[in-house]
């Protein structure tokens, strides 16, 4: 679903980019919402089809009974990811300006103990997410499979990792990896759907999609089902096994 939300975006890159940024802006709204029910379906779905047969009937119950509490936390991970972005980001400003005379290093060049002090806050800031972003990332499941709320939810999340710190820590490089291959993909088709010379001259025009656009959105919507769905039975299944 979510990947087929992302065609109207990549073909209208290469036809029309204007209206692509404005696509692309409604959609990621669109996204705050959907996430979290799709993420619920297809962890309730992944959990049936373990133990037989599942149905979409399941991926819409799972995702309207759960979708609240995954919501809830979905904007618990969104605040701290911007508290840690901000401090990330204001750091990074403060280092910036010390390069410039008359700025925070004063006008004899870049102030060393400054620019420490700045490098530090912004791995700081990068590590906090890392670890928040592991301690809590089998959230969803606690909530879909065990029926927990939101902030149980977490607290499950974190005991478990805590119980299997080298496993998880094994998954998740694992899982990572598969992501990283993905974005990959989708980067490429990205670049595949980009504006050709004509539409960046005249931004405004409007034409039929590339046939590089057409290509990669289908590449998108085939690799995104098949890597949601393994993806989908991996998590549940290693949550399951962790959870005894």
């Amino acid at each position: 679903m979510l990947a087929l939300l992302q065609v109207p975006q990549l073909l209208l890159q290469s036809s029309a980019p204007i209206l692509a940024s404005l696509v692309s802006l409604a959609l990621s709204a669109l996204y705050v919402v959907l996430v979290p029910f799709v993420q619920a379906g297809l962890i309730g779905m992944a959990d049936e089809a373990l133990d037989g047969r599942t149905s979409l009937a399941t991926f819409v119950a799972a995702g309207k009974e759960h979708f609240v509490s995954v919501f809830v936390v979905y904007l618990i991970l969104f605040g701290v990811n911007v508290a840690l972005g901000a401090i990330a980001f204001v750091a990074g400003i403060v280092g910036v300006v010390s390069f410039y005379p008359g700025g925070a290093a004063g006008g004899g060049g870049p102030n060393v103990a400054l620019l420490a002090v700045v490098a530090v806050v912004v791995l700081a800031a990068v590590l906090a997410y890392l670890v928040v972003a592991f301690l809590i990332q089998f959230y969803a499941q606690a909530i879909v499979i065990d029926g927990h709320d939101a902030i149980e939810s977490i607290k499950h999340s974190v005991r478990l990792v805590r119980r299997n710190v080298v496993s998880v820590l094994g998954y998740t490089v694992l899982v990572g990896v598969l992501a990283g291959a993905f974005g990959l993909v989708v980067g490429l088709g990205s670049a595949l759907a980009a504006p050709s010379m004509q539409g960046a001259v005249e931004p405004f025009a409007v034409s039929l999609p590339s046939l590089g656009a057409v290509g990669a959105s289908a590449l998108i919507v085939v690799l995104g089902t098949l890597f949601g769905g393994f993806f989908g039975v991996l998590s549940v299944s290693y949550y399951r096994t962790l959870d005894g």
